[in-house]
């Protein structure tokens, strides 16, 4: 594999690893709006990422089916919505600001299952930086190394603020700064793994790539709509998540278009 696409395929876990260790130098709680900045941000990120570098590529690599050019990306996306629906289903998990276990029933402490909740949105970023990755070793004139990049570059960013958002609320639930931090970037380790795994599947089967671009689309658009953007929306009424998915959205737009 390429050194290149080694170093592209590590970055957002290091984007993770970073935000969690915000716990060694930030309060045991973190502040509601602090969590409303944090999580609008990583949103706007995530659908900029799912339009720009995902969806518009899948529709493109398949403008010789003409007006059918949409079926790839329309069917790999709903596999990605489908995909993360049964892992909810399969995996138990606690989400942030909530007491009620989703999932099957399980004997995991609290803690685990709020790492795994963040672990389950980890997954559909790491296949998303994988898939261009594979578009881009596979020489698709579509994806350049720039655009992989700026890619992998832009979910670094949002996973930051991801890494804090789960460091600090163990932090909160009583466990040790250590602990917590290592948490926060063992949710983040699926990343680079996803990645791998699908660059090799990828490369297995290039004429599927329209449709694990979109399958990545449709994994992280559903994190978003189903987990962030309740998150941010949470308590009494603010529009500052509003703002921040806002700027997130901008910042992954403007990555994608100067380096893409």
């Amino acid at each position: 594999m390429d050194l290149s696409v080694c170093y592209g395929i590590t970055i957002p876990f290091l984007g993770t690893s970073a935000g969690a260790a915000c716990v060694f130098f930030m309060k045991k709680n973190m502040g509601e709006q602090l969590s409303r900045i944090l999580t609008g941000f990583a949103a706007g990120v995530m659908v900029a990422a799912s339009v720009w570098s995902l969806l518009i590529p899948a529709m493109e690599q398949s403008g010789g089916r003409g007006r059918l050019a949409f079926v790839p990306a329309v069917t790999g996306f709903w596999g990605g919505i489908v995909f993360l629906l049964l892992l909810d289903h399969v995996i138990p998990h606690l989400h942030q600001h909530s007491n009620r276990v989703e999932g099957p029933k399980s004997r995991l402490q609290r803690t685990t299952m709020m790492v795994l909740a963040v672990t389950l949105h980890n997954i559909p970023e790491g296949m998303a930086v994988g898939v261009v990755y594979a578009g881009y070793l596979a020489g698709n004139r579509n994806i350049s190394a720039m655009a992989a990049l700026a890619l992998s570059l832009g979910i670094a960013i949002q996973n930051f603020p991801e890494g804090a958002i789960i460091s600090m609320p163990l932090r909160a639930e009583g466990m040790k700064k250590g602990k917590a931090f290592w948490g926060g970037v063992l949710s983040g380790i699926v990343e680079p793994i996803g990645a791998v795994l699908t660059i090799l599947a990828a490369g297995v089967a290039i004429p599927a790539l329209p449709y694990l671009l979109s399958f990545a689309a449709g994994a992280m658009l559903y994190v978003v709509v189903e987990e962030l953007i309740p998150e941010m929306s949470q308590g009494k009424h603010s529009n500052i998540g509003t703002v921040f998915f806002a700027v997130g959205f901008s910042v992954m737009m403007m990555l994608d278009v100067a380096l893409g």
